[in-house]
């Protein structure tokens, strides 16, 4: 199989799908990797570093899309991509389609076979294609947020840590995840005041075993969200349904009701955002916008800003699954992995992820009513 990587186009979007390392695998199988130039740079790699692992390098994105079997991004592909689909394309990506209508609609047009990582399963209901990013991510949004705290940056000049003699910052964080949890390990080594909250007695009771009395915890329902972002100096959004849109948990009246100055980070923003005053998606370049007195940063591509720790967090999942598509085709590696099969959101013109569907109002088909896929 022709693997191709082109170059991320997004705004300030350093990563790329491959490491030189994971090139040198694909080769090794017997597969061809073909990169467009300068992939790499952002991450720290060059050109000559993938030759040496043995991919070809391209001069154009095209000639990358036009070339490849299966196309491996980072990020989803933007609209002056779409011209690049057709049939029969493998499109192995983060795809966040909930949130993408268009994309959805051209990935449908051009019966391309998109595999989502996002939605890619196991049988515990972990995904471990978005779990490095979500790791990142959830650091990340402390990280950023204690930035935009400092008054020069818009915020209400609070030190998150404090010092001895003056209290500490309180951080918010909706969500008891693989986000949520890594936003909290780094707010109480931050020394901050941690409440973290989700609907799941059972994942709060975890993290009671593992924090002790370092870390708030409660049932989130409206009122407990309410209570807790009125007091927030940051809050963190860091709610996840599998291939879905995000629920809008923290309503308008909420932030108003939060201190001038305070920050609210959605890292659910790539699923359309869990914050209701954030109504556009925000970039590295321009990051945040200030509504009642609030800032708010909504970057969908956050781990785009350490691409380096990014995309080799990212291949080191990514490439044994790409492995599994070169080797066996993409529909006996679907047939043997039903994690994978959980990856496919459309293919041969048809809807296969229900969340999509349910989203955009458009026909669901179960993969195993795809015609075709009967033979598998």
């Amino acid at each position: 199989m022709i693997i191709g990587v082109p170059k991320e186009i997004k705004n300030n979007e350093n990563r790329v799908a491959l490491s030189p390392a994971g090139v040198q695998v694909l080769v090794t199988a017997g597969h061809q990797v073909v990169m467009e130039t300068d992939a790499g740079l952002g991450s720290g790699f060059t050109n000559e570093q993938y030759q040496q692992a043995g991919a070809q390098i391209l001069h154009t994105a095209q000639d990358v899309w036009h070339t490849a079997d299966m196309v491996m991004k980072v990020k989803e592909p933007l609209p002056e991509e779409y011209a690049f689909f057709r049939p029969g394309l493998i499109l192995f990506t983060y795809l966040h389609l909930a949130a993408e209508e268009k994309l959805t609609k051209a990935l449908l047009d051009n019966k391309v076979t998109a595999i989502a990582y996002e939605t890619i399963q196991l049988a515990d209901g972990s995904l471990p294609l978005l779990t490095p990013m979500s790791e990142v991510a959830g650091r990340m949004a402390v990280q950023v947020g204690t930035q935009f705290l400092e008054k020069p940056r818009g915020g209400k000049g609070i030190l998150i840590g404090g010092v001895p003699g003056v209290s500490p910052g309180r951080v918010v964080i909706i969500g008891g995840g693989v986000v949520g949890t890594n936003a909290a390990k780094m707010a109480m080594g931050l020394g901050a005041q941690v409440t973290i909250l989700d609907i799941n007695p059972d994942r709060l009771r975890e993290l009671d075993d593992l924090y002790g009395g370092r870390l708030v915890t409660l049932v989130s329902n409206s009122y407990n969200i309410e209570m807790a972002v009125r007091e927030a100096d940051l809050l963190i959004g860091a709610v996840l349904i599998p291939g879905a849109r995000a629920p809008k948990l923290v309503s308008e009246e909420m932030v108003q009701q939060m201190a001038s100055g305070s920050v609210i980070v959605d890292v659910a923003i790539d699923q359309g955002g869990s914050i209701e005053t954030i109504d556009r998606v925000t970039t590295h370049s321009h990051p945040t916008f200030v509504k009642h007195g609030v800032v708010h940063y909504a970057v969908a591509n956050m781990p785009g800003a350490v691409p380096r720790t990014s995309t080799l967090a990212l291949a080191n999942v990514t490439v044994p699954y790409a492995l599994k598509i070169a080797n066996l085709g993409v529909a006996n590696a679907l047939q043997e992995d039903s994690a994978l099969a959980l990856g496919v959101n459309t293919i041969d013109g048809h809807l296969t992820y229900k969340a999509v569907a349910e989203a955009h109002q458009l026909p669901y088909t179960p993969l195993d009513q795809v015609p075709g896929t009967e033979s598998w």
